[in-house]
């Protein structure tokens, strides 16, 4: 089994086992905390920046940051040799793991900026038509769980659909503001992520038929969109049916389970063009700690909406409310990493 310096004790090294939260060594309290505020500064502060108050930025610093992102590239490519087949799945792992840590972040930061006029509404999800970062992030959340696919394990979908009933108990009993028009009177997101799951479980298809019939679904999908069904889904009308009453949710499982479909025990290539890759601490801690971030985000998200008026809020209050809840977030997350903490269902 390969290991790795332990950055916060030299004399001590790190395993690379699956099971990560069994690691060698011993960590420098202070030495982690203090790489753990460098991350938040490299890796989440500038996010909070981009989609607030440098928003018409964007598009330019996203530009020069692949520029030179292809020209580390490109260095690294001619300076080292070919990757083997073992460093080269190792290094897959890797970019997996950063696209769901960074996946993950992106999403507990836009749940609460959501909520203020400083967050653009063009990155809001969408109300017709058309496609925005949130619309990209629910996207992304099922393209993650098709990447670590967990049918072939034949996990229980229950953990979600507590989660779901806990979300959709918890909004109602404080008269917590829901938006129907996003998934229905009582659905919610954890629900949609079930039922992908359950659907998966009940057509079980081997992987290399999963695109195939992603293709077919998302086709049949859009036909139906096209030939009606979008009139009543985008429509006001409801009845007093289970559907009805929550027909956006419903019907866009067809479209979540088509992603993930075409996702499935697939990988990012992006890896055969990288010779070499490192995480961060930050990402790490996240990582090792999705489901608990996510869950403990929604709790904030929850808090600060019951004790702040987001709406009235200035840039200068938003801003700052959005920057102390995402270091609350990542110290402890860092602490739950720090001490060896894991939530995990399955």
């Amino acid at each position: 089994m390969d290991s790795l310096p332990n950055p916060f004790n030299p004399n001590k090294h790190m395993s690379l086992k699956k099971n990560d939260n069994e690691i060698l060594g011993s960590k420098d309290w202070r030495a982690y905390m203090a790489t753990m505020a460098v991350d938040f500064l490299v890796l989440v502060l500038p996010n909070i920046l981009f989609f607030t108050v440098l928003a018409d930025w964007t598009y330019l610093w996203a530009i020069l940051l692949i520029m030179v992102l292809l020209f580390i590239i490109a260095l690294k490519r001619s300076d080292f040799p070919s990757p083997s087949l073992e460093r080269r799945v190792h290094y897959t792992k890797e970019i997996i793991s950063s696209y769901r840590v960074s996946m993950m972040i992106l999403t507990c930061l836009c749940i609460l900026a959501v909520d203020f006029r400083i967050f653009p509404r063009k990155y809001a999800k969408t109300e017709t038509y058309g496609t925005s970062l949130m619309d990209i992030g629910v996207g992304s959340f099922v393209l993650v769980n098709s990447l670590v696919s967990r049918q072939a394990r034949n996990v229980s979908s229950v953990p979600l659909m507590i989660l779901g009933f806990v979300r959709l108990i918890s909004t109602a009993g404080v008269d917590y503001q829901v938006h129907v028009g996003e998934y229905g009177v009582h659905w919610n997101f954890f629900f949609t992520l079930a039922a992908t799951s359950i659907l998966t479980s009940i057509i079980n298809v081997p992987p290399r038929y999963s695109g195939m019939l992603g293709s077919l679904v998302l086709v049949g999908y859009e036909i139906c969109l096209m030939r009606g069904l979008n009139l009543y889904l985008l429509s006001n009308e409801r009845g007093m049916d289970i559907i009805s009453q929550n027909k956006e949710g419903i019907f866009s499982i067809f479209g979540y389970w088509g992603m993930y479909l075409l996702g499935v025990l697939a990988i990012l290539m992006l890896s055969d063009y990288i010779p070499g890759s490192k995480t961060s601490i930050l990402e790490e801690a996240f990582n090792r700690n999705l489901l608990g971030a996510f869950l403990l985000a929604n709790v904030l998200t929850g808090l600060v909406n019951l004790s702040v008026d987001t709406l009235s809020a200035s840039s200068v209050t938003a801003l700052f409310v959005l920057v102390v809840y995402a270091s609350t977030l990542s110290t402890v997350v860092g602490i739950a990493d720090f001490c060896g903490i894991r939530l995990k269902f399955w």
